[in-house]
C-alpha cells in the first residue's frame, strides 16, 4: 500500500478492492487510463505496486496512466486482472451490426 495511507485492516481492503471493481464496472465511458488510475487510487497503490502485482512493467503502467498509451489487450487484462476482471467487447445498445 502506498506510503502516504495508514495501513489498513484486511477487512478495509477489502472494501476498497470491491469499491474499485463497483465504480469501473458502473462507469463504461471512462478510458481505460482513467479506469487505470482509479483503481490505482481506490486501492492505494502506488505505481510501483500496481506494475509488482499485476506484472507489468512500471514505465507501461505509467505511459497507460498519463495517457501516452493505450496498452495492449493483454496488458489490460494483467492490470485488471488483479481483480478479477477482464476487457471485453460488447455490442453498444442500439447498435444494428450495419
Amino acid at each position: 500500500m502506498d506510503k502516504r495511507y495508514n495501513a489498513l485492516p484486511l477487512a478495509d481492503q477489502l472494501a476498497l478492492r470491491q469499491q474499485a471493481i463497483d465504480d469501473v464496472l458502473a462507469h463504461p465511458e471512462w478510458t481505460l487510463a482513467q479506469a487505470v488510475r482509479h483503481l490505482k487510487k481506490t486501492m492505494r497503490l502506488t505505481t510501483a505496486e500496481m506494475a509488482q502485482l499485476s506484472g507489468v512493467a512500471y514505465r507501461t503502467v505509467q505511459d497507460i496512466e498519463q495517457e501516452r498509451s493505450e496498452g495492449t489487450v493483454q496488458t489490460m487484462n494483467r492490470l485488471l486482472g488483479m481483480l478479477g476482471l477482464k476487457l471485453g467487447v460488447v455490442r453498444r445498445a442500439g447498435d444494428d451490426g450495419a
